[in-house]
């Protein structure tokens, strides 16, 4: 008698295309512990929207957002200094005192957000689709950079803007423009000294240094 073999069919192991497929359209910030802070460099972080809300550079959309910062611009020791508007993202240069104090300050104030624009949108559900990006800025040269793409980052993405700094922004609020005065900030006031003297020995920042969008009446996108 001769023994009869089997093939069996394999499934998964390592050949192209094999695994768990990513479901989200761009990669998510991982779960793990994030870096212990010393306070004494500032931040920039970002928080992403989910798919199909409103734009958050419409108006009654981007005033309730600026209403949610200013409440919470300097809580739990974190400080929002300056901000910056895309449809579905918005950029912040913070400082905080500690790691604590980050993920304090940046959980109150991303259920405010999302509080306020769900009530307006009448919807429910998570409005930020997952952790918010945090990087340390270390160098004075990292400090000048951030606010000129801040600032700068609603036109890069093809936003239109009519006036010379953009109103969904607090671009008009930054002290540090060659070109013009700017005004009494409604946000937190900066206390390192990266933020508030150590970048300015890489000279002030000047308008042309923004991207240059078309001009659109209110400066919406």
């Amino acid at each position: 008698m001769s023994q009869s073999t089997f093939e069996f069919k394999h499934r998964g192991g390592a050949r192209p295309g094999a695994g768990r497929k990513r479901r989200a359209p761009r990669p998510l910030v991982p779960h793990r512990a994030r870096p212990a802070l010393t306070g004494r460099h500032p931040l920039h972080v970002t928080l992403r929207v989910v798919d199909g809300v409103q734009s958050l550079r419409s108006r009654a959309v981007h005033a309730l957002l600026c209403s949610a910062l200013r409440a919470g611009a300097e809580r739990h020791g974190l400080r929002v200094v300056h901000y910056g508007a895309a449809s579905n993202h918005v950029h912040l240069v913070c400082e905080a005192e500690s790691a604590r104090s980050l993920a304090r300050g940046m959980k109150g104030l991303a259920v405010r957000i999302a509080h306020a624009v769900n009530r307006f949108l009448g919807r429910s559900g998570a409005l930020f689709a997952n952790r918010y990006h945090a990087r340390e800025l270390r160098s004075p040269r990292e400090v000048r950079n951030v606010p000129a793409y801040v600032f700068g980052n609603a036109r890069k993405h093809g936003a239109v803007v009519s006036t010379l700094l953009d109103p969904c922004t607090s671009a008009a609020c930054f002290d540090g423009w060659a070109e013009v005065r700017g005004e009494t900030t409604w946000l937190a006031r900066a206390r390192t000294w990266l933020l508030t003297v150590g970048w300015r020995r890489h000279g002030l920042l000047s308008i042309r240094e923004l991207p240059r969008g078309t001009p659109l009446a209110r400066g919406h996108s």
